[in-house]
């Protein structure tokens, strides 16, 4: 067994649990939710047409569609999506405010941990991104409050947007039923489970700031230390920031080899891996990447149904479905997002001569934790393709699932 790659047994100790302590504590707004809920921050889409205006401060905006549509791109339908978003979040924030609810917005150039410190609930308006980004953004400085936070998204463009973590579309066209069924506590709550990183044995001088790889602003994130002190002269540091759809491990140059040690659960063996990377997913995220990485083609089973009977030499699989097998076998990779299982996939694992070594490790299974070493170059750690950390040769990170981290949203059907 890896030395390099044992479970710190720190980071279920207690001294762990004190560090994270209060957060199973849950915001309820009761039979008088008006009393409790008093404060929302929208968090924003920022729409290109807004991006545009940010990258060319001094340009009126007669200059800016002229250099809009001079290059090719299609003025009126950022013009237009602009507009749709924007209205349905002025409709958010009246609903919100006739309601007596004092509420303030911000997008991902604008979002501060003084105002998600100010906050009794978030409100992200736009599309899975958005409520990705306010979750995320949330988690540093909720992750030791007494309560938590619910997050509440709305589907700003539900013809484009399927929006799994919003709302149903409904809402969207319907946004003061919705917001007057919060206030009056006519929902479920919903808990998501979210994926914690642990690095193991990060030193002081291993300790470099999160980036933000979002198109619209690469720049370092404003983030607050939450260090694993279990332990006298312990290294390990718990990264400020959860999961909620899934973390990616690998090369940031798409065409290189990923070199990854992996440790399923608490297995004594150690598989090292080439691959394309390492995808682990929450059920939340179950829906997005991993299912897209996974997925069956109608053409796959037809390919597969004429091997079968090839082999069988039978034509009792005449009857079959492709369409119908492939569509379950895709429904089949969906899991509940309270599920506290880790869903790995190694992607595009390279199958041949001595890899993976040993043999055995399925590209795709379930674990309760995973422990990754790098062998690579130039790698990232990437928290729901949106906060990266350098992850190159020697780092090594324990990926886990604890209840008490879960996000708080709410089911309205």
């Amino acid at each position: 067994m890896d030395a390099d790659l044992e479970h710190p047994g720190s980071s279920n100790s207690e001294g762990c649990k004190n560090v994270l302590q209060g957060v199973i504590t849950l915001r309820t707004f009761g039979t008088n939710p008006k009393a409790k809920l008093r404060k929302v921050l929208v968090v924003s889409k920022l729409t290109r047409l807004e991006f545009e205006k940010t990258r060319d401060q001094a340009l009126s905006d007669e200059r800016l569609e002229h250099k809009i549509r001079n290059r090719g791109s299609d003025y009126d339908a950022m013009k237009y999506y602009h507009h749709l978003h924007k209205d349905v979040e002025a409709e958010v924030v009246k609903s919100f405010r006739e309601q007596g609810i004092e509420v303030k917005v911000v997008n991902r150039l604008t979002i501060n941990k003084h105002l998600l410190r100010w906050a009794d609930m978030l409100v992200p308006v736009g599309g899975d991104g958005t409520f990705l980004l306010a979750a995320g953004r949330a988690s540093p400085f909720i992750l030791n409050g007494p309560n938590k936070m619910p997050v509440v998204g709305f589907n700003s463009d539900p013809r484009r947007s399927e929006g799994r973590l919003m709302l149903p579309k409904h809402y969207s066209s319907n946004v003061e039923e919705a917001v007057k069924r919060i206030i009056a506590g006519e929902f479920n709550w919903m808990h998501r489970s979210r994926i914690r990183i642990t690095l193991i044995g990060a030193t002081t001088t291993e300790r470099p700031p999160p980036i933000d790889l979002h198109e619209y602003n690469v720049a370092q994130v404003e983030h607050k230390e939450v260090t694993n002190g279990s332990e006298e002269g312990s290294n390990n540091r718990i990264l400020p920031y959860l999961a909620l759809n899934e973390v990616f491990i690998g090369e940031m140059l798409s065409a290189r080899v990923s070199h990854l040690h992996l440790r399923i659960d608490k297995s004594d063996v150690v598989t090292k891996t080439k691959s394309s990377g390492l995808c682990v997913s929450t059920g939340t995220g179950s829906t997005s990447w991993l299912t897209s990485m996974n997925r069956l083609s109608t053409n796959n089973v037809k390919d597969l149904i004429e091997i079968i009977k090839r082999r069988s030499q039978s034509s009792s699989l005449n009857g079959i479905d492709p369409a119908a097998v492939s569509e379950e076998y895709n429904q089949n990779l969906v899991y509940p997002p309270d599920d506290p299982r880790l869903c790995y996939s190694i992607r595009e694992q390279i199958c041949v001569g001595v890899w993976p070594n040993p043999k055995g490790l399925e590209s795709r299974g379930f674990a309760k934790q995973i422990t990754v070493k790098s062998r690579c170059i130039d790698a990232s750690l990437v928290i729901d393709g949106s906060i990266a950390y350098n992850f190159n040769d020697g780092a090594k990170a324990l990926l886990e699932v604890h209840p008490e981290d879960a996000l708080l949203t709410i089911d309205m059907k």
